[in-house]
């Protein structure tokens, strides 16, 4: 049976994420768990969930922002199989956002900002492809347990580079 401060821990935590305005879905399922925030953290199968509560917590600049960026290239790098071999600029922009995020010299965030832009305009189009192709291509069931396997193959690499629940107290204004 969980104590009272395990359940205060997602009660609490939830309204602080609607405060926060995260989605409904993430909200709900906080408030439907039970233990410490790590015991929390550690079961959580949605890498977006927290990939966005980790930058929210992370003060700019700070270690724990450059371990949310270099989770988020390596999440981002499981999906570069699906760029045509020739298209080089998604995996520029994640190397560049690495290399800031391991502290090279000479890499700014101007740097990273610049090669996301040349990046995202592709990674629309090869979205909107991709979506549409997955639609086309396969059921809405099958589409959604193949991202459900992906986001918790994804949360994995996310605890990597993240063991540790981000405390959403001292979350940055």
């Amino acid at each position: 049976m969980p104590s009272l401060g395990e359940e205060a821990v997602s009660k609490s935590s939830a309204a602080r994420l609607e405060r926060w305005d995260a989605c409904p879905e993430a909200v709900k399922w906080v408030r439907g768990q039970k233990g410490t925030a790590q015991a929390i953290w550690a079961r959580c199968r949605r890498a977006d969930w927290m990939l966005w509560i980790a930058a929210r917590v992370a003060k700019h600049g700070s270690p724990e922002h450059r371990a949310v960026v270099l989770a988020a290239c390596a999440c981002a790098r499981t999906a570069l199989r699906f760029a045509p071999t020739d298209e080089k600029r998604p995996g520029i922009a994640i190397e560049t956002a690495e290399r800031w995020a391991r502290g090279e010299k000479g890499v700014t965030l101007d740097d990273v900002r610049s090669a996301y832009a040349t990046a995202d305009a592709y990674a629309f189009a090869a979205s909107a492809a991709a979506y549409a192709a997955a639609a086309y291509a396969f059921a809405a069931a099958a589409f959604a347990d193949a991202r459900t396997k992906a986001l918790a193959r994804m949360a994995k690499i996310v605890r990597h580079f993240i063991p540790r629940a981000p405390k959403i107290g001292e979350a940055r204004p």
